[in-house]
């Protein structure tokens, strides 16, 4: 039988983190969903932990591929998956018990909502609990969303609307998420879970050392989205020195 939900996971050397992971999605009180692990040419212990796993338990499936950017691979782990439901947990990080039970009842309750994110915490490379992620006190909105990404983790989307835009854009070296989230906004409605049900792990290998081109990323993100959403010719956007998008009004011209 075709699982409702479809859960990706994709992976690139992480066998310290991975199966944590692995083991949180597998813990969930939603049990019909289908777990996809794409290996994205690991050279640890990452993809025999995944076939292990995989070997135990039949909702799990390993894919195997050379290594390409972070983007495609997502693109082609979620079209690799038959759910109705789709979202992703990083191979770092970990997935609360209640996540798909909690945001899966939202989009069967409510036809009119195409996605669902939640709050999330923040832990460290140990596990330790930093407290909830800065992200999960700015509520949502459609316009605000232009200046400020909050709808971080963890996300479940309606498939038929992540195909109706496209899916992730896979020009997109970084930022992807905040780019499909705009494009999403604008064409269905979102419905944040204030509560954390995701663990978002900060450590050396995913600290950002390149903030300022992510940050470049989700400008030229913002900059598509006013555009789209025929606003450029009244506003224009600006990356501040202080790491901020600001959105002005432009002046009217004179005569």
């Amino acid at each position: 039988m075709t699982p409702t939900i479809s859960i990706v996971t994709t992976v690139y050397n992480r066998e310290r983190y991975v199966g944590a992971a692995i083991e949180s999605i597998l813990n969930q009180t939603r049990r019909d969903f289908e777990l996809l692990i794409w290996d994205d040419g690991s050279t640890d212990g990452s993809l025999e932990i995944a076939r292990n796993y995989a070997a135990l338990d039949p909702r799990i499936r390993v894919i195997a591929a050379e290594h390409q950017r972070y983007v495609p691979s997502l693109k082609a782990a979620f079209a690799a998956t038959t759910g109705s439901y789709i979202g992703s947990v990083d191979s770092d990080d970990l997935l609360a018990p209640t996540a798909l039970e909690e945001t899966a009842a939202i989009l069967d309750a409510h036809p009119e909502v195409g996605m669902v994110y939640t709050d999330h915490h923040v832990i460290n490379e140990n596990g330790q609990d930093r407290g909830l992620g800065a992200r999960c006190y700015i509520p949502y909105s459609k316009d605000r969303m232009l200046v400020d990404f909050m709808t971080f983790h963890f996300r479940l989307l309606r498939r038929c609307v992540y195909d109706q835009v496209g899916g992730l854009d896979e020009s997109f070296e970084q930022s992807e998420d905040y780019d499909l989230c705009l494009r999403l906004s604008e064409v269905t409605a979102i419905y944040h879970v204030q509560k954390p049900l995701y663990y978002y792990r900060r450590h050396a290998g995913n600290m950002s050392n390149q903030r300022q081109e992510a940050l470049q990323w989700g400008y030229r993100a913002s900059l598509k989205a006013l555009k789209r959403r025929g606003l450029d010719k009244r506003y224009q956007l600006e990356l501040l020195d202080t790491d901020q998008l600001l959105l002005r009004r432009k002046e009217t011209l004179k005569n």
